[in-house]
Parts: C-alpha cells; sequence; structure tokens
C-alpha cells in the first residue's frame, strides 16, 4: 500500500510539474482549477483508508464509520468529475492543444486511480460482508450516484460543498430534473454515458487486480514441509 500511494505522489508530482510548465510558457494560471480538483480527488482516498482501519476494529454501523462512509460518498465523485474537464481544450490555442491534452490527461488519469482505489477499499469490505452480487450492486449504486453528481456538477455548477451550504438548493435542482425527465435528455446522456464509462472501467481495474493476485499466487513455489 505505502509503494502504491507513493506512485500516486510521483503521478501527482508529474501533473503539477505539467502545469507549472504551462502557466510558465505562457505567462497564465488558466488551468490552476486542475490542482484544486486534484487536491480533491485525493480526499476520498483518505476517508477509504482511514474507514478500512476502523472497520478493523468496529462495525460499519458505529458512528465513526458511518460518518467516514458519507463524507467518502460526497466527496468521491470530485475524483471521476475531471474526467469531463476535457471540455476545456476547446478553449485553448491549437498551437497548444497537444500539450495541454496530456496535461489534462496527466490530471484526469491521476484523479481517476485516486477515485477508483478508494472505490476498491470499500469494495473489498463490502466482499467480506456480503455475497458478490450485493456487494457488486453497492458499488454499482455508488457510480451512479457520481455519475449524477458529474452532471450537477458540470452542467448546475454544485459542488460537494454545497451539500452543507445549500442543501435546500441542491435537492430543489434535483427534485426538479426528478420530476421533469423528459424536459432534460442531456442530463439522461450524461448521467448513462458516465456510468456506463465508470462501470466499465472500474470492472477492468476489479479483474485486472484479481488476475494479478491469482498469478501471484500461482508463481510461488510449494513448499514441502
Amino acid at each position: 500500500m505505502k509503494q502504491f500511494v507513493i506512485s500516486l505522489l510521483v503521478a501527482s508530482a508529474v501533473s503539477e510539474i505539467l502545469f507549472v510548465y504551462s502557466a510558465m510558457q505562457h505567462h497564465s494560471l488558466v488551468f490552476d482549477y486542475l490542482s484544486i480538483n486534484l487536491g480533491l480527488a485525493w480526499i476520498p482516498l483518505i476517508f477509504a483508508w482511514r474507514l478500512t482501519k476502523i472497520l478493523k476494529t468496529k462495525l460499519w454501523s458505529s458512528w465513526e464509520a458511518l460518518g467516514l462512509s458519507v463524507l467518502w460518498l460526497v466527496f468521491l465523485p470530485n475524483s471521476f468529475y475531471m474526467i469531463s474537464d476535457y471540455i476545456h481544450l476547446q478553449d485553448v490555442s491549437q498551437n497548444n492543444i497537444n500539450y495541454d491534452a496530456i496535461m489534462l490527461t496527466s490530471f484526469i488519469f491521476t484523479a481517476v486511480i485516486l477515485g477508483f482505489s478508494s472505490l476498491y477499499l470499500v469494495h473489498l469490505h463490502l466482499k467480506r460482508r456480503l455475497d458478490s452480487v450485493t456487494a457488486a450492486s453497492w458499488i454499482a449504486t455508488v457510480l451512479f450516484v457520481c455519475s449524477i453528481a458529474i452532471y450537477f456538477g458540470r452542467d448546475l455548477r454544485w459542488s460537494s460543498w454545497n451539500i452543507l451550504t445549500n442543501p435546500g438548493g441542491l435537492l430543489i435542482d434535483f427534485l426538479d430534473r426528478v420530476r421533469h425527465l423528459s424536459s432534460y435528455p442531456d442530463m439522461i446522456t450524461t448521467v448513462l454515458a458516465f456510468f456506463v464509462l465508470l462501470s466499465t472501467f472500474y470492472n477492468l481495474l476489479w479483474k485486472a487486480v484479481y488476475l494479478l493476485q491469482i498469478n501471484t499466487l500461482s508463481n510461488k513455489p510449494n513448499i514441502i514441509k
């Protein structure tokens, strides 16, 4: 786990170096939001790591575990929200588009891995308490909630903090769209597209880790005592 976290820190540092170079070249901090968003993407992994520590000694129904679970779910969409930052490529000069695309990809890829890593930790604990299908259903529900949150963040400019600062306004916007789904076809398309994308790639990650574990076990020498 320690080596993996170090790798994530290195990936984050590389993203920041790419941003600093871009800022120096163009004398502009127009992409400074990427650093803020990447910082937010680290928060759910911290919460998930702390949750795993608590679940070793306490039930998930304890107030500490429940509180961390809620905070994790509130901030998790920030990790995947960065995928929508590709929209800003339309505002950059054609002369810089290749470099800016690389820089954005660095930030986005790191953020998504951070999000999937925290999701993986929670998934492991769900599997220890539930059957595989039920655990996977909970993970799918989480990803669907994240997909809705991405739409609300990008199209309606709501953020995780608004759950605390303006829950009423957020709830009103949500209920309005639920009651009038047919009036918001872009919402349905965006949410479903993100859900399919996140679910597909998380499933690939889950299967990849499983295969690596199987190969590691099969390559261990048999020791006869």
